[in-house]
């Protein structure tokens, strides 16, 4: 039998809990106030405190050192209406085991409690908290997820792979990572892998000194010496070429670099975020993305769910994006509006409910923001591109890296090199589909039944 101490100045709530533990086996004890709760302790010794943030007189998120202080192995679990990252963050950078965001399930509750039972607390050590970080939105329990990994990752300095559609919010949630880490005052340098030519993103990564390369005229420092002591946020990590993966890997195991066109090393302490919103398996199957880098980026990993799997969340980011506004807005919001909002698939994710909210304060110029104020459906999903430019995206990237790994000598045969893998896949996929079938494979592909023959050779025996 173990004993709880919780405290809450919602009565209704202290009988609940009360009643479910006791029908648990447990000795629980009750307070509406730290003040209360500090009377109560010192004749009671729980193996578990459950703590409400908001409190009469001092707050819950305040008496989580003091109770540390004086218990200090006993773990504290947090409830909390406010399920903000500000409040997951604070609680557990001052050492709470678990945070619960009302209203939340019994069956829940009553987990939490038996990991807490299972566990002693470990104080986490405390990260520098900036307020004027964008903020991230989310009271459903898939975001109140993300915000849990953010606060614990946060004053570690491990490599962290980000994952997600695009729109998700990658980018500020390697922004939140960096500012509640101990790396918060220091430098915090991104980049979109997409948005560098490969010649280009060695130099932009690890600098160049003079004479590397025709036009560098002086020494430039890359991101690795500008982020020292700092983070660096490479985006789309997945549209790296295979000569630079080699030497970011090379940066994670030996926290060195060499810029470009000098043999000399240079240390580095910049941590490294990455995100992507591909498949890096399927590019590890393909060969397109090293599987030891990806294991080495991956040392803590944060999926973001796209917005349709948490439409809980899709009211409150509304009300949070109209409250930044620039404009002059009212604050009634028309039904018809709500119900359009609801409606929508918000395929492009959070990105593309921010823009149709300033779309539509813009529209309604100060008056009450209605339905026809929103953005006409865009036609396509962005998260699901049409197979012609799928395939034009990925020849390109082929291309790209093969020229980007030949160095100096220029190839004589990428003609043949892409034409073998091109036909060798079409015709696989072809006779998949005809069961093997020749001579409907050869009419599907366009082609003779003779030519067919000489491209696939003899008929396996």
């Amino acid at each position: 039998m173990s004993s709880i101490l919780i405290i809450d100045d919602e009565p209704a709530i202290c009988w609940s809990l009360k009643e479910r533990l006791a029908d648990q086996g447990h000795r629980v004890q009750t307070a509406s106030t730290i003040e209360a709760a500090k009377e109560i302790l010192a004749t009671f010794a729980p193996d578990v405190i459950v703590l409400d943030v908001r409190l009469p007189g001092e707050d819950g998120l305040t008496a989580i050192p003091r109770f540390q202080q004086s218990h200090p192995t006993v773990p504290i679990v947090v409830m909390t209406a406010f399920g903000d990252l500000q409040t997951v963050v604070e609680a557990m950078n001052r050492g709470a085991f678990e945070y619960l965001v009302k209203p939340f399930e019994l069956s829940d509750f009553l987990a939490v409690i038996e990991r807490a039972l299972q566990t002693a607390s470990q104080p986490t050590p405390t990260a520098s908290v900036s307020s004027d970080v964008q903020q991230l939105v989310g009271r459903g329990p898939a975001m109140q997820a993300v915000f849990k990994q953010i606060a614990l990752v946060a004053p570690t300095d491990f490599p962290i792979l980000i994952t997600g559609e695009t729109g998700t919010g990658k980018e500020l949630v390697a922004d939140a990572i960096h500012r509640h880490s101990r790396r918060g005052s220091g430098p915090f340098m991104r980049v979109s892998l997409a948005s560098l030519s490969p010649t280009v993103i060695e130099s932009e990564l690890f600098g160049h000194v003079k004479g590397a390369f025709t036009g560098a005229t002086h020494d430039r420092p890359g991101l690795f010496e500008l982020a020292d002591q700092g983070t660096i946020f490479l985006d789309e990590i997945g549209e790296t070429p295979l000569s630079i993966q080699v030497k970011l890997l090379r940066v994670l195991e030996s926290r060195c670099y060499a810029p470009v066109g000098s043999s000399e090393e240079k240390a580095t302490n910049a941590r490294l975020i990455a995100a992507t919103n591909r498949d890096l398996h399927a590019m590890i199957a393909e060969g397109t993305f090293r599987e030891d880098l990806f294991h080495r980026l991956k040392v803590f990993s944060i999926h973001l769910p796209p917005l349709r799997t948490h439409r809980e969340d899709v009211r409150p980011l509304v009300e949070y994006f109209l409250a930044r506004q620039q404009v002059p807005i009212s604050p009634t919001i028309s039904e018809s509006f709500w119900a359009e909002i609801e409606r929508r698939e918000w395929n492009g994710n959070i990105r593309e409910l921010r823009n149709a909210v300033d779309h539509a304060a813009v529209m309604a110029r100060g008056g009450p923001l209605a339905a026809e104020h929103l953005p006409a459906i865009a036609g396509f999903n962005r998260n699901e591109p049409q197979p012609g430019l799928q395939l034009e995206a990925a020849i390109t990237h082929w291309v790209q890296q093969q020229l980007a790994e030949v160095g100096t000598e220029l190839p004589s045969d990428l003609h043949r090199k892409f034409t073998s893998i091109a036909e060798k896949t079409l015709f696989n996929e072809v006779l998949s589909y005809t069961q093997q079938n020749r001579s409907l494979a050869a009419k599907l592909l366009g082609l003779d039944r003779a030519t067919l023959r000489t491209k696939l050779g003899p008929p396996p025996t």
